[in-house]
């Protein structure tokens, strides 16, 4: 893969031309990772899926401390995050996306979540994106994630998403048709303002569902070709295992699986097994997410 250097995130570059409101464009990529995109031309041609499980008795015992410490609460969903979030500031490639048969790259990590405004089954849905700093740890996740949750369930205030999605809608179908396909078009010249951006869930580094919070295994998601959200992560429920330690004796672990369904133009296979490699590592083992990052690594220009 391509060489890094040790930066800092706080560290502004000048817009180019070229570049969009929400990525600066990758210009020194080799030839075929640039060519992909014109062969690969929407993100359901490009998309691997992948399937993992994950011991999590030591990250249950962390988030019991952290629960204890004053972070009520404290739980998968906001491991899983500050994990993804960690990765991310060390290998910037997974933080990539593709818009108009070009590769970009994000500074910032943002999720995407849908989530009910109340546990019902005919209860309404909104989605959610909150953003994040590559040196953010697990407890600064805890408290954007759950202002953000708060504000939009407990007040019961409407998202900007909401409002965008309400206007829309007023449009008849065949002028809604030709409305998206309008936002698709300035979307692929860089040309969609930032306050739909800001609005769209299907602009950002992650969507996120965790099945888990309702007893079901993870789902092979699809991604979505309007936007540019290059990574979809479910995750799902807890499951205990049995297991024959070296000793002989039985021992009983908790496992999660969980799915990544990813596009595979951002960066190749072996730079992605690398990533995943050091989120299995922090899901396993995440007291260093208690701690910003030593270094964080700048993507290429």
């Amino acid at each position: 893969m391509e060489k890094v250097q040790n930066g800092d995130t706080g560290k502004k570059r000048k817009r180019r031309i070229g570049d969009r409101k929400d990525g600066r464009r990758i210009r020194t990529l080799d030839p075929y990772n640039g060519f992909a995109p014109f062969i690969m031309k929407v993100r359901t041609d490009a998309t691997n899926y992948f399937i993992d499980s994950v011991e999590i008795n030591e990250a249950e015992r962390f988030m019991r401390e952290l629960r204890r410490s004053g972070y009520p609460g404290m739980g998968i969903l906001h491991l899983f995050i500050a994990s993804y979030i960690r990765v991310a500031s060390q290998y910037p490639g997974i933080n990539r996306f593709v818009s108009g048969q070009r590769i970009y790259s994000r500074d910032v990590v943002e999720f995407v979540m849908t989530i009910k405004l109340e546990m019902r089954a005919d209860a309404s849905e909104t989605s959610v994106k909150v953003t994040f700093d590559k040196r953010d740890t697990i407890t600064d996740v805890y408290s954007k994630l759950n202002a953000e949750i708060s504000k939009v369930r407990g007040e019961g205030e409407a998202t900007s998403t909401d409002d965008v999605a309400k206007t829309l809608m007023k449009i008849p179908r065949v002028l809604l048709k030709f409305a998206v396909f309008f936002l698709d078009g300035l979307d692929y010249f860089g040309l969609l303002p930032r306050s739909l951006i800001n609005a769209s869930p299907f602009h950002g580094s992650v969507i996120i569902t965790d099945l888990g919070s309702v007893g079901m295994p993870p789902v092979y998601h699809h991604l979505y070709n309007f936007g540019n959200l290059p990574l979809f992560i479910s995750i799902g429920a807890k499951r205990k295992v049995r297991e024959l330690r070296q000793d002989g004796e039985l021992a009983e672990r908790k496992y999660i699986d969980y799915t990544l369904s990813m596009d595979e133009r951002c960066c190749d296979g072996f730079y992605f097994s690398q990533a995943v490699k050091l989120l299995r590592s922090l899901l396993r083992k995440p007291y260093a997410l208690g701690e910003p990052p030593e270094t964080v690594v700048e993507d290429i220009d």
